[in-house]
């Protein structure tokens, strides 16, 4: 009995130490899912673009399996602190103010441009309603420059509100305004590129400094191999920044 009893202490603990290990590397990566060409749902429902293929990439590099779950841009890194996934993966510039909040991978992409967009291209940036996402860098740049904020929870509304007369103008990341200005001709850059942030990274838990240095060092075996630039230049455009 004393034999039955230990064997069957030692499967539960096998069990147990089993189930631990496949949840430590099972990583639940959080994106938005609404921001072309970094993150979107494509027609089959799933997660796709540049940060989807990137990534699946980092963990293979680092021997993790992903497992993705989309979440409102405005939420994001709260739900992250409470425990709704282990990592956010979203199209998130570096900022000293997050910084205060989660802790920030090596930079996936160099600092890129944020820009203007409007109906006419003396569209008045400085004075005038200008739309931006709710909780981006280029929200709290509106604020700074005197302009009206109009805030929206997608970019896809402030688009919209530029369209439908809402605003004057809308800012965003270029890389995400560059194929709505080639597809829509009404719609038009207003003024030079602006650089904000410290570039895209990936956004963790405080409490978790394991998990952020594997795909730290993720990252940077794909900035050595090359392979990260081809996926900038893939998903983001050959004029887009890269390594």
């Amino acid at each position: 009995m004393k034999n039955l009893i230990l064997t069957t202490a030692a499967l539960a603990l096998s069990a147990a130490m089993a189930l631990a290990e496949s949840h430590e590397t099972t990583v639940r990566l959080g994106t938005e899912g609404a921001y072309a060409p970094y993150n979107f749902i494509n027609d089959s429902g799933e997660v796709d673009g540049f940060e989807r293929e990137l990534g699946d990439a980092l963990c293979a590099h680092a021997a993790l399996t992903c497992k993705w779950v989309t979440n409102d841009w405005d939420s994001i890194i709260p739900n992250l602190v409470s425990g709704n996934y282990d990592a956010i993966i979203a199209g998130m510039s570096i900022t000293d103010e997050r910084k205060e909040v989660v802790d920030f991978s090596e930079n996936y992409t160099p600092p890129s441009p944020s820009a203007y967009i409007a109906l006419s291209a003396d569209a008045d940036v400085s004075g005038g309603v200008v739309a931006a996402q709710t909780g981006t860098i280029q929200a709290n740049h509106v604020v700074d420059t005197g302009a009206t904020l109009l805030e929206f929870p997608t970019p896809d509304e402030t688009v919209s509100a530029v369209r439908n007369g809402e605003a004057d103008a809308a800012m965003a990341d270029k890389d995400y305004l560059i194929p709505i200005v080639e597809g829509d001709s009404d719609i038009v850059f207003v003024g030079g590129d602006i650089p904000l942030g410290g570039g895209i990274g990936m956004a963790f838990r405080k409490s978790d400094p394991e998990l952020r240095g594997k795909f730290t060092a993720a990252i940077q075996a794909m900035k050595t191999d090359g392979t990260l630039n081809a996926l900038i230049k893939k998903w983001l455009g050959e004029a887009s920044p890269t390594f």
